[in-house]
């Protein structure tokens, strides 16, 4: 499946980041950026975290095959949705659409030709996953801030800080939402 910022419809959030709200309770998704690969509000939404990595590579998870460079590509927690299944995707920033393309369900010969091109190519241990108007219901109550992607999801040093470091790229009242404690009853 292949997703760019297509105007599939105009309420569309495919090749969109969501950002967990700082007040989200959903241990799930606390202060997670989630690439969204598809969407429709009849259909629902699929994507990937992309700030929780594993601290494991995919040869740690498929320690019988001979990966090659893939063996050595890292693997990130995707979502609470079939976490017992491993999937790879590409990234790549297409910089004269201003774009992240996500390229889902890659089989290992697939993925390797990305990693031979230059992608950013990750493995996922799940992925996340919205019925049919489930999304827009949660955006109604503002439990996720959207964003277009930006390059900085794939250049950002430590995975675990993309989420602070993509919303205070979005400004001033985004930079002091990133400053919040992660318990605001803290606060």
């Amino acid at each position: 499946m292949n997703s760019e910022n297509t105007n599939e419809s105009s309420s569309s959030l495919s090749g969109s980041l969501l950002l967990a709200s700082p007040a989200m309770r959903d241990s799930n998704f606390a202060r997670s950026v989630v690439f969204m690969a598809a969407h429709n509000a009849k259909d629902g939404a699929f994507g990937y975290i992309l700030n929780r990595p594993l601290e494991q590579c995919v040869a740690d998870l498929l320690p019988d095959q001979d990966l090659g460079a893939l063996g050595d590509v890292p693997v990130f927690m995707g979502g609470p949705v079939s976490t017992d299944k491993l999937a790879f995707a590409a990234l790549h920033w297409n910089k004269r659409r201003r774009t992240l393309r996500c390229q889902t369900h890659l089989s290992v010969a697939d993925a390797l030709h990305a990693l031979s091109l230059g992608h950013d190519v990750r493995g996922f241990v799940g992925y996340s996953g919205w019925s049919g108007g489930q999304l827009e219901s949660e955006l109604e109550v503002r439990s996720w801030i959207t964003t277009p992607a930006r390059p900085l999801v794939l250049t950002v040093e430590k995975p675990a800080q993309m989420w602070s470091a993509i919303l205070k790229d979005m400004g001033p009242v985004y930079k002091v939402m990133a400053g919040m404690p992660e318990d605001v009853s803290l606060n």
